[in-house]
C-alpha cells in the first residue's frame, strides 16, 4: 500500500498489564508490515495503561471515555482525535467496547473512520447460551451447560452435570470447580463482579487448541493460525503456546466463518479429543495472543485494514508448526510528564 501519505490507524484496548489486552499485539502487527504505511494512535480508559508509555508502538496516545458512560462523548472524542492525528481506521479490542462500534459504524465512516466489525446479530453469538446454535452451525460438539441465577438453581445444575464443572461469567471468567462449596464460592463472586446469569458447564478434558481468524464478511476466511495452550495465567490467558495443524478444527472455524459470514477477527477456543472437537468459547475480536499469528508470518490486523479499506488481502495460513509463543513482562522507564499530560490534557 503505497498512497504517499500514511495511514492513521487508532487502536483500543492498549493495556498490557497481567490481564493483557489485543491493543499492542496489533500495533506491533501494524507496523511490521513493510507494505503497511502507517502511524498509529492509542485510545486509552486509563492513564496508567501501558500502551501509552510505548512511544515505539503509538505516536499520539488519547484518553476516551467509557461507552457506556456517555457515547456521545466518545463519538465526539473520537472526532476530536480524528481532527488532531487523523483516524482512517479505528480497531477496537475489547469486548465492552465493540457493541458501540458496532452501532455507530455509520456514522463513523461518514466521518471518514473506516472499521471492520461483526455484526450485532454476530456479536451475540458470542453469548455463551448461544454456544450450542454455533457449534451446530460449525458441526462440531458443545459441552453441556446451564445458566443459573441462584444457589437452588446451581445445586440443581452440578447435580445434572457432575464435577467437575466449569464456573463462567456472561462476558468474562472461567473458573473450575471440583465440588460444591467451591462452586458456591466461584458462583457468588463471579456474581457480583458480572451479574447473572452465571454458565455452569461440563468441564471436557482434551487439548486446549485455540484458533485466531479473520472473516471476509462474506463467508470467506483471511487466515487463521492454531495454537495449543501450554500454560495459561490465574485469568486463562494463555503464556506459552505452540502453533499446531488440526485439518478437522481448521475446517470447523471454516465452516463457522462460511456459515454466519463473519465479518472481522475472533478467536475460537475448543478442547479437542482426536477429531472429536468441543467448541468452549467464541470471541469477537482478536484474542490477546495476536502478534503469534504476525509472528508466524499470518498478519491479521494488517489484513483486517486492507479489508476495512476495501481492498483484498492475502488470505493464505500458511505457517510453520512447532513455533513456540512466549508470554513474557518489562520494565518501562519515562517521563513523569506523559502520565500528568494524560490527567490533565486526556492525551500526549
Amino acid at each position: 500500500m503505497t498512497t504517499g501519505v500514511p495511514l492513521r490507524i487508532a487502536v483500543t484496548g492498549i493495556n498490557a498489564s497481567d490481564n493483557p489486552a489485543p491493543g499492542t499485539g496489533v500495533a506491533r502487527s501494524l507496523l511490521e508490515d513493510e507494505t503497511l504505511d502507517c502511524r498509529l494512535a492509542g485510545l486509552a480508559y486509563d492513564a496508567l495503561e501501558p500502551g501509552i508509555y510505548l512511544d515505539e508502538l503509538f505516536e499520539r496516545s488519547f484518553m476516551v471515555p467509557y461507552p457506556t458512560a456517555s457515547e456521545d462523548a466518545l463519538m465526539q472524542r473520537l472526532l476530536y482525535v480524528r481532527e488532531v492525528f487523523g483516524m482512517d481506521v479505528v480497531i477496537p479490542t475489547l469486548d465492552s467496547e465493540l457493541p458501540f462500534y458496532m452501532r455507530n459504524r455509520e456514522r463513523l465512516a461518514a466521518a471518514g473512520i473506516r472499521s471492520l466489525l461483526p455484526t450485532e446479530e454476530q456479536y451475540r453469538l458470542r453469548a455463551k447460551d448461544r454456544l450450542e446454535e454455533v457449534a451446530r452451525q460449525a458441526d462440531v460438539d458443545a459441552p453441556a451447560q446451564r445458566l443459573v441465577s441462584s444457589h437452588q438453581e446451581l445445586m440443581a445444575a452440578v447435580e445434572e452435570l457432575g464435577f467437575p464443572v466449569m464456573i463462567k461469567g456472561a462476558l468474562y471468567k472461567a473458573y473450575v470447580a471440583h465440588n460444591l462449596d467451591s462452586a458456591m464460592s466461584l458462583f457468588g463472586r463471579i456474581a457480583a463482579e458480572w451479574g447473572y446469569p452465571v454458565i455452569v458447564q461440563q468441564r471436557v478434558e482434551g487439548d486446549e487448541l485455540n484458533v485466531i481468524g479473520l472473516g471476509d464478511g462474506e463467508g470467506g476466511l483471511a487466515g487463521l493460525v492454531a495454537a495449543r495452550k501450554l500454560s495459561v495465567t490465574d485469568l486463562g490467558k494463555i503464556w506459552t503456546g505452540v502453533t499446531i495443524r488440526h485439518p478437522a478444527l481448521e475446517a470447523a472455524v471454516r465452516r463457522f466463518v462460511a456459515a454466519f459470514k463473519w465479518q472481522g477477527g475472533f478467536e475460537m477456543e475448543c478442547i479437542v479429543q482426536g477429531d472429536r472437537i468441543h467448541l468452549i468459547e467464541i470471541n469477537p475480536r482478536f484474542p490477546a495472543w495476536v502478534y503469534f499469528a504476525t509472528g508466524v508470518g499470518i498478519n491479521l490486523p494488517a489484513r483486517l485494514v486492507r479489508l476495512a479499506l476495501g481492498e483484498t488481502p492475502q488470505t493464505h495460513s500458511d505457517y510453520e508448526t512447532g513455533k513456540l509463543y512466549v508470554r513474557y513482562t518489562m520494565e518501562r522507564v519515562g517521563d513523569m510528564a506523559t502520565f500528568q499530560n494524560m490527567m490533565t490534557r486526556g492525551e500526549k
